[in-house]
Parts: structure tokens; sequence; C-alpha cells
């Protein structure tokens, strides 16, 4: 979530229902059992969300975005959502969420506020508020949230030294032989008025309390939210328990692994040259306010093979691409496109997020998707899904109705999970001029389509 102010804090609790309509992308066949509902409630905008199946009853899926502090949960797999907000009672809510379930069914919320008046647009050099991650709990799947939420560190205002928390993400291992099952984990950007750096911490008691965080980023990035900075952290477990955690540093994907349930890291490293991790935006993605590449990593849980995906423009127009390694993350092998338009046509996928199914080590890769539109104006959101161990993937239309934006921010993200043969996605679409009537835009986000939150669900073993 870059500079933006997040204070919109709403008590409805209603939910929207879309289906799709006719105008899919026609070289692309449908995604099996497709299924995509908008979980927004009326009115509200919504970006960067998060999305998480229960491993120990799959039929539990819940997406959580900001701003508001809102989720939509299903007990039924995804057939049907209904939204809530995370903060009944109040307290703070924010941006930049992550969703994770633990080894004892909980449900675990983490998300960011930051608030920066008097800083310039990408420097927080002087005039530091209030800023920080906190952690919310639902013992039901989304349905009640704890009524206070747990920081896991906070600024006041006033700082005499500018410090921002940032892109905190939070997974947890359900690993069945590792030993440090049901430990959580958390990994963020700490800015300073002269670095960025990556923060961690970990609970061994499933959330109750946590360590106090730790820098695990070897090099420091630039103390500006733009390339050069640390940024799109996110982790992994694999099979016996090993952390894998990366980021981008600059034009580098980079590593960073523990082998002790978080107690030690080794020192962060690179793996892959990519991109700067900013890139397109108002003259590059037409109507969209900016797009990034961070990367993602994922682990088959039963050979330990781990993928890392992003999106970069390396063939001219940004597409996704994907490495994998077999041998612990020493080695990693050249990048191969997911996206299966013609190379150098001119059209871009962006904004990917991969996962991994745990059951059967298939990989999937969501993106929004322009091959559709010549004119490269009209967005679609496409699934790959590969069962070769990412060798090659197979493109399916995910939606059939394209969204079209003007300076539209949809955040810094999508996400995407997997388990059993069905695949969740969620993100943000732009709302049609047509229908924009009734939106309020949230502080701090520049004027633009406002934007609504929609899940995805595709069943590939024909059960639904």
């Amino acid at each position: 979530m870059r500079q933006y102010v997040f204070r919109v804090v709403a008590t409805v609790t209603v939910w929207s229902v879309m289906g799709a309509s006719a105008g899919a992308q026609s070289s692309l066949p449908r995604a099996p059992g497709a299924r995509v509902v908008t979980v927004t409630p009326a009115g509200a905008v919504g970006f960067e969300p998060t999305i998480a199946v229960n491993p120990g009853s799959p039929n539990q899926v819940t997406a959580a975005w900001g701003p508001g502090g809102w989720a939509a949960y299903s007990a039924d797999s995804g057939r049907t959502f209904t939204t809530v907000n995370t903060a009944p009672a109040g307290g703070p809510s924010g941006g930049d969420d992550a969703l994770t379930y633990g080894d004892n069914a909980s449900l675990y919320l983490a998300f960011g506020m930051a608030q920066m008046d008097g800083s310039t647009p990408n420097y927080w050099g002087r005039n530091a508020r209030g800023s920080g991650v906190w952690l919310r709990r639902s013992p039901d799947g989304g349905k009640t949230w704890d009524s206070a939420a747990m920081p896991i560190k906070v600024w006041p205002d006033g700082q005499p030294a500018p410090e921002r928390e940032d892109m905190q993400r939070i997974w947890a291992d359900n690993q069945p032989k590792s030993p440090y099952r049901g430990n959580l984990y958390m990994a963020w950007i700490g800015w300073s008025i002269d670095k960025s750096i990556v923060l961690f911490t970990r609970s061994t008691d499933h959330g109750k309390t946590w360590a106090v965080p730790r820098r695990i980023s070897t090099h420091a990035g630039h103390p500006r939210d733009d390339n050069g900075d640390i940024v799109g952290i996110l982790g992994t477990v694999g099979p016996d328990g090993t952390q894998y955690i990366v980021w981008d540093d600059g034009v580098q994907i980079v590593l960073a692994t523990s082998h002790d349930g978080g107690q030690t890291f080794a020192p962060s490293h690179p793996i892959l040259d990519v991109d700067p991790p900013y890139f397109g935006g108002w003259e590059g993605i037409a109507g969209v306010l900016h797009v990034m590449g961070f990367p993602q990593i994922g682990v088959d849980s039963k050979t330990g093979a781990l993928y890392v995906c992003w999106s970069d423009t390396r063939n001219g127009d940004v597409d996704v691409f994907l490495s994998r390694s077999t041998d612990h993350g020493v080695t990693w092998s050249p990048a191969v496109r997911v996206n299966d338009d013609p190379i150098h046509d001119g059209v871009d996928q962006f904004f990917q997020w991969l996962a991994v199914d745990p059951t059967d080590g298939a990989l999937y890769v969501q993106f929004y998707d322009r091959r559709g539109d010549p004119g490269g104006q009209k967005t679609w959101v496409t699934l790959a899904r590969s069962t070769d161990g990412g060798h090659s993937f197979k493109n399916y239309a995910w939606t059939d109705t394209p969204f079209t934006g003007e300076n539209a921010f949809l955040g810094d993200y999508m996400w995407l999970t997997a388990y059993g043969g069905r695949a969740y996605g969620v993100w943000a679409e732009s709302v049609a001029a047509s229908d924009t009537s009734g939106f309020t835009r949230p502080e701090g986000i520049p004027p633009g389509s406002p934007t609504i939150i929609r899940v995805g669900v595709a069943d590939f073993n024909g059960t639904r």
C-alpha cells in the first residue's frame, strides 16, 4: 500500500453477488466451474484484497480487503459469500490486508495503517504521523472477529525520527511433518528516514504473543516508496519446516531462509534478476494509477520444489514469469513465461499472484490480461494452471466481462489460493463510468475510477 491514507470505517453488513456475462476473451477457454461474485457492499470502494482457504475444513474460504476492515466469508467452498466488518467494535482498521489459517482452524488477519501528512509523494522525511501493523483473529472462518486488534508494531503521531511499517504479510506452518507446525510468521517493510528493511516476527502460541521484530534483510534499500526500495515481501514454509521469504530489492529478487522455525536466518541474497519493482502507470498501463511486479513464492508440499512468480518488461510489454528450484532455493531455473499470448505482441499482463495446491502440487497464477483488446484499454482476469511443475501453463478466461478505468487505484496486488483442485482468487475491478454514483472516494486516494472487490472460483475436479 504505497503512501495512501486509510481512515474509512464502515458498519454496514450487506452483500452483493454479480454473475458474469457475455464477452469473454475468445482466444481462451473458460476456467472449469468458473464463478465470479462481487463482495464489496453497495457504494463501498475496495482494493488490495487477500484470500485464504482453511486446509482443515476446505469448505471455509475467506477474503478481506481495505479500506475499512471488510471481509467476506463462505462456508460452501465459494458458492456464496457473506460480507462482514472485521472491526465491529471500532478500533483500528486499514489496508494491505493478509490472511492465513493456522493449524488450529483460527483465521488471522494482518493489516496496517499509515498516515503521512506533510510528506512528499514518495518520501516521508518530515511530519511523520502514526503507523503500524495489527492483527485480528476469527475463530469461525471470518464470520466473527475478536473485538480488539493486537498491535504488532505501532508508531504514534509526532515521532522524533520518522518511521513507518508497511506491506505486512502473515503465513502459517501447516506442514504435517514440520517440527514447527503451528507457528505463525509475519514480515513487512520497515521504512525510516534513511533506509528500507525487512522486519520479521513469529508466534509459537497461535498468535497470543509475538517475538520482538528483527531485521532479516542483509542489504537496505532506499528510503522511498518507489524503485530502489525494499518491497513485496512474502513467505512460505517447506515440508520440513524451512521458511523461505522473498522480496524485491532494486532489480533483483532476494531470498532469506530459516531452518529453525524463524529463530535465525541465513544472510539474505539475490536469486533472480528482474525489472525494478514499479513500472507501468499512467504512461505504461492505460487507466491504472500504478503497476508493480512484486514476487510471490510457493512450495510443493510433497516434493519441496520452490516456485517464484513475478512480472516484468523483459519482452517489451509486461509479461508474467515463473522460476523453480528443486534444491531448496540454491539454484533457479530460467524464467518460464506464464501468459501464452504471442510474445512481443504489445499486450500487457500484470499484477500476478501465485498459489500452489498442497494436495496435488498444481500451480495456479492469476493476472490482469488485456490480450482481448487490441486497443489496450479493456482488462480481463486470466487464470493459468500448470500440472508439470511449472514447465508449461494453460491459460483460462476467469472473467467474461472486461473492465476499464481512468486513473484507477487497483492497489499493489491481487491474491490467489488453491486447495483440492479448486482455485480461489480475489481482485479489484474498476466500476463502469455509468455506475459510479453513490461511491465515496477514501481519503488519500487520488481521483479516479472507484474499484470494487470480486472473488473468482474455479474447479478443476469437476465437483461443483
